[in-house]
């Protein structure tokens, strides 16, 4: 049963602050120079009104920069056109994931509000927090000031998804946004190291569905959409939250969606077994195959954890592993194989690996139940088999692990991880850094903030 104490996490940020120094615990590598930016909602009881849902708060861009051996550390919510008004109204305006505003006109044809609240990017010297369901947020990567929204010079007509993915071989950013209306569409994006971004395809999807993640190689970009299916005619007259009117239809399989880079419009997709999955790690070409590697779950059950860690209820036990896909987009087939199976979830891999093959992943865990938060960072590897985990120590929490690589790296796992981790007995908050090369050596180093940060979902490293 999860530990009562760990729904503090979900406490609203005591204050925000520019960069100051952090106290750090045991020795950062002088060689580590650069900040890790993490994003994550922050603000949960705002205009006399908690919200239902951890995705229903208000985000706050964070980051710890690195030099030298020493480490600051700044946050600031994101203040949204949403957010501010509901500050001057003094009430919950917007109807969200869970949360229905309590006067009834606040509900009816409401448009969600823009957290920005679920992770960032970093695309061409500018800093963006994500929320699913609008456009990104530009933030001021000095300061973290909230700079506005932004279309991305008029390229997003839409949504932008939360997860993007680099493709170091192309020298471009990817993303998507799911568009709903008459009928639901999947709007794919590119974004170079120099130029404009663009809009590359719009497929239609077969039902009012949730694509939370994708994954990319250097020729590919691979969509799951699984069996959730939405009715919009009572959250649009403001009786039913989206998340209430997300229905799980095993029967229509998962759609999967693979768009060659090359020539966008000639996608394929075929229909296999009912599966969901929040995050990808990794993915690559071997010869006619497409190799994906993603945390699966059988059905959308794992939503239920989230309602119950937010408040603070003994979770259910959710079934998940680790494994790999293997597509045939020719013969519109695809097949498993576990690589750990264990509940886990963000996974991560070197930004030098991006696109191709991969050994190694980096996840957080749960250490021995499959409920609750987890409690450990886990090295996967794939070739040998071999699971080495990591614990920060009695009731600390650690979020999705960054890797960074070593200058001189000749290794793939030769760099370090970088996250945050939570301690409840102290209630506060600190960066840590670990070894990617053999996380028996314990965590390097904690930078420690003097408050608590609610728990963050994604981040990004942004070298010096």
């Amino acid at each position: 049963m999860q530990m009562p104490s760990t729904v503090r996490m979900f406490e609203d940020l005591p204050r925000e602050h520019g960069f100051e120094p952090l106290v750090v615990e045991g020795h950062i590598p002088n060689e580590l120079h650069g900040t890790l930016y993490r994003n994550g909602p922050s603000l949960f009881s705002g205009h006399g009104q908690r919200v239902q849902h951890w995705f229903d708060g208000d985000g706050a861009v964070s980051g710890v920069r690195f030099s030298g051996g020493r480490a600051s550390g700044g946050v600031r919510v994101v203040q949204s056109e949403g957010l501010l008004r509901e500050r001057e109204a003094g009430e919950t305006l917007y109807p969200g994931y869970s949360t229905l505003p309590r006067k009834w006109t606040r509900r009816f044809m409401g448009r969600p509000k823009n957290c920005a609240n679920t992770s960032v990017a970093a695309w061409q010297e500018r800093l963006f927090a994500l929320f699913e369901q609008g456009l990104p947020t530009e933030v001021c990567p000095e300061t973290l000031e909230t700079l506005g929204e932004s279309n991305l010079g008029g390229a997003v007509r839409g949504t932008f998804s939360a997860h993007p993915h680099y493709l170091p071989s192309r020298r471009a950013l990817y993303n998507f946004g799911v568009n709903y209306g008459v009928g639901t569409r999947l709007a794919v994006y590119e974004m170079p190291d120099e130029g404009a971004a663009r809009r590359l395809v719009e497929i239609p999807l077969a039902g009012a569905t949730m694509v939370h993640d994708f994954i990319a190689t250097d020729r590919h970009l691979v969509f799951f959409a699984p069996p959730l299916r939405m009715n919009p005619l009572p959250i649009l007259l403001g009786l039913k939250t989206y998340g209430e009117q997300l229905t799980w239809k095993p029967e229509e399989g998962t759609e999967v969606i693979v768009v060659p880079l090359d020539d966008p419009a000639a996608y394929t997709r075929f229909t296999v077994e009912p599966f969901y999955q929040w995050h990808f790690g990794a993915a690559w070409e071997q010869g006619d195959e497409i190799c994906v590697e993603f945390v699966y779950y059988p059905d959308y059950h794992s939503a239920i954890l989230l309602d119950d860690l937010f408040a603070g209820r003994p979770t259910v036990e959710i079934k998940s592993d680790f494994r790999r896909a293997r597509i045939n987009p020719s013969q519109k087939q695809l097949h498993w194989e576990v690589l750990w199976d264990n509940s886990a979830e963000f996974p991560q891999v070197s930004p030098r690996t991006l696109g191709g093959p991969t050994r190694y992943t980096y996840l957080t865990a749960h250490a021995d139940q499959a409920f609750g938060l987890q409690d450990v960072v886990a090295k996967v590897d794939a070739k040998t088999g071999r699971v080495q985990t990591l614990g920060f120590g009695a009731h600390q929490y650690p979020s999705e692990p960054l890797f960074v690589p070593r200058a001189s790296a000749r290794a793939e796992d030769d760099g370090y991880l970088v996250c945050y981790g939570y301690d409840v007995a102290e209630h506060r908050s600190f960066a840590a850094v670990l070894d990617a090369r053999d996380l028996d050596q314990g965590v390097l180093a904690r930078a420690w903030f003097d408050h608590h940060l609610p728990h963050t979902f994604h981040g990004v490293w942004v070298g010096a």
